[in-house]
Order: structure tokens, then sequence, then C-alpha cells
């Protein structure tokens, strides 16, 4: 499990991720190879991931759009939080394709990063997460997984991963 930034109480209170404009849109997550096995395993409709191993979001009963597939809006809570995918865990952190290059970029849209980028404590936080992603186990997860690394708009690039051959 990777160490969250956004506390969850302040996750919860916000109405932000886990919402879509578009079924097809990129912000939906990608699941490692692994995830979308045990997603499988656990009987999970196979509705609910397309075939670039992404969620697939659903209408949003509560108003318009889209929704995480496991995201329940009454609640705004995760009906999978405790197994939620890498790239859950990561946010507002993402693992982006720029130029050819892997980069880690923060996603400009939450509030928490709004307040608090440029502290220490997204300084640090951006430390942990350029050793914890840059490790060989991490590395060679991201390899071997490249659906999660995606083109997305509105970020900010935080560090290059160390990843070569990775767009290729």
């Amino acid at each position: 499990m990777i160490k969250q930034f956004v506390p969850q109480e302040i996750c919860l209170k916000c109405r932000g991720c886990c919402r879509f404009a578009e079924q097809d849109s990129v912000w939906a997550p990608c699941l490692l190879e692994e995830e979308a096995q045990e997603l499988i395993d656990r009987d999970i409709p196979a509705a609910y991931i397309n075939m670039q191993k992404k969620i697939r979001p659903v209408p949003d009963p509560a108003g318009e759009g889209f929704i995480c597939a496991f995201f329940e809006s009454a609640g705004n809570k995760c009906k999978i939080y405790n197994m939620r995918p890498f790239e859950c865990q990561l946010y507002p952190f993402l693992i982006n394709l720029r130029d050819k290059k892997v980069v880690l970029t923060v996603d400009l849209n939450c509030p928490y990063v709004k307040e608090n980028m440029g502290n220490q404590e997204f300084k640090a936080y951006v430390e942990y997460l350029s050793a914890y992603l840059n490790s060989p186990r991490q590395l060679k997860m991201l390899k071997d997984n490249p659906q999660i690394i995606q083109a997305y708009e509105d970020v900010l690039d935080v560090i290059e991963l160390d990843l070569p051959d990775a767009a290729e």
C-alpha cells in the first residue's frame, strides 16, 4: 500500500475524483495485471473492466455523467477501498507519458494539492514517491504494466521516473 498524501477525512468531503464527464475518460483508473485478475476472481462483473484493463465508468445514478463502477456516490465512498487499485492509491499523483518519458505528475484539480503544493509536506511526499516508484520492484511493475502510463492533461510534472524504454 502507498502512504496517502490527502488525509482520508478531507478526501471523503471532496466531490471531485471518481467522477467522469464521459465513459471513455482517460481519468478512469487503470488496473495492474494482478489487480484485474483479483477483481475477476472475486466475481466482479466483467463489464466493469474494459479491454485496456481500465475500470469502466457507469452512469451516475445521482446526477449527470459517470462514476467509477466501485464508487458509491450517495456516501461518497469506495466499495473496494481496502483493495483499491494502485492508481487509486497513488492519486492525486499520476504516472504520465510525456515526450517518450515517464513522469510522475499531480492533478491540479485536487483542492488539497492546490492548498499544499510547494509546502514541506508536499516536498517530503514527492521524495517518498520518488524513492518508492524508482525502486527496482516498482520500476519492474511499471514496465510490466504499461497500461497505467497514460497521457493526462491539466497536470503538473513533478519528477521523471527512471524507466528507460517505457514508451517503446
